[in-house]
C-alpha cells in the first residue's frame, strides 16, 4: 500500500487511521517500548512555547502531543488538527485532554490564518503526506515569524550491523502486534513500508530549507530510525532605514 500515490494515498491512509484508532495508543507503546512517550516531550521542548503561546498540533490522531504540550505549558492554547475524525473521537474521550481545541484539517489546507501559531509540530505524519515540501510550505505560512516547525518522523534504517534486526522487527514483529492488538496486520504492513520508502534525515532536512525554514537540524533516536527535525521561520527585516 505505501507505493499508493495522490488522492488514492491519501484515502487509503484516512481509512487505515480510522480502523486503528482504538489501539492506536498502545500499538505506540508496544512497538516502540514506551519511547514514544520520551520523543513527544523532545518534541515540546524544541517547540520552545512561549507563556500563553499558541500551539498547532497537526495529524494530532488522538492527541498525544498537544497533551504534551499543555503538561508542560498549562497555560498555552494547544490546537490538535487531524483530517481523521475517528482517531480526534479517541482522543477526545480521554479526560487529560479535554482542554485540547480539536478541529478537522488537513496539513496541506490548514483552516488558519498567517502567522498564528508559535509553533507548529506533528509526529509520523510526513510519510504520509502525498506532498511533504506543500505540508512544510503551509505548516510555516501559520506560523508566526521566528516560531519553530518540529517534525518527530521514522526515519529508514541505516546501513549497518543492526539493520537486519530492524527490518526483522518492521515486518515481522509489527505486523504480528498489529493482527494480536488491533486485529490489522495490513495497516501494521503499511507503516513499517512507509519507514523504508521515506526521505533519509538529510533529504527531509534539505526539503525544510527549501520551503524557506531556517537553523534546520536534527537528532536520531532508536538506532537511528527515528529523527526530530526542528526549523525556524524567518524573521522579517524590517526595511527601515535608521
Amino acid at each position: 500500500m505505501a507505493h499508493l500515490t495522490g488522492q488514492e494515498r491519501a484515502r487509503y491512509v484516512q481509512g487505515m487511521f480510522a480502523r486503528i484508532a482504538g489501539r492506536y495508543d498502545l500499538m505506540n507503546r508496544l512497538m516502540t517500548g514506551g519511547q514514544d512517550v520520551r520523543w513527544r516531550r523532545i518534541v515540546i521542548q524544541e517547540a520552545q512555547l512561549p507563556t500563553g503561546g499558541k500551539l498547532l498540533d497537526i495529524a494530532t490522531g488522538t492527541g498525544e502531543i498537544a497533551q504534551e504540550g499543555l503538561r508542560q505549558h498549562p497555560d498555552i492554547l494547544a490546537v490538535g488538527g487531524d483530517f481523521v475524525l475517528e482517531m480526534m473521537g479517541v482522543g477526545q474521550q480521554n479526560p487529560e485532554r479535554r482542554a485540547i481545541r480539536w478541529v478537522a484539517a488537513d496539513t496541506l489546507t490548514l483552516p488558519f490564518p498567517d502567522g498564528v501559531f508559535d509553533a507548529v509540530t506533528s509526529g509520523f505524519l510526513m510519510r504520509n503526506v502525498v506532498d511533504v515540501p506543500g505540508a512544510f510550505r503551509e505548516q510555516a505560512r501559520v506560523t508566526r515569524p521566528g516560531g519553530r516547525i518540529v517534525v518527530l518522523e521514522s526515519s529508514p534504517p541505516k546501513k549497518n550491523v543492526l539493520r537486519p534486526l530492524i527490518r526483522f522487527h518492521l515486518h515481522h514483529i509489527i505486523p504480528t502486534l498489529g493482527k494480536m492488538v488491533a486485529g490489522e496486520a495490513d495497516a501494521y504492513r503499511y507503516l513499517p513500508d512507509s519507514t523504508q520508502q521515506f526521505q533519509e534525515p538529510d533529504s527531509l532536512m534539505a526539503i525544510m530549507r527549501q520551503a524557506g525554514l531556517e537553523n534546520v537540524r536534527y537528532n536520531l533516536y532508536m538506532f537511528g530510525t527515528i529523527a526530530i527535525h526542528v526549523g525556524q521561520k524567518a524573521i522579517l527585516k524590517s526595511s527601515k532605514s535608521h
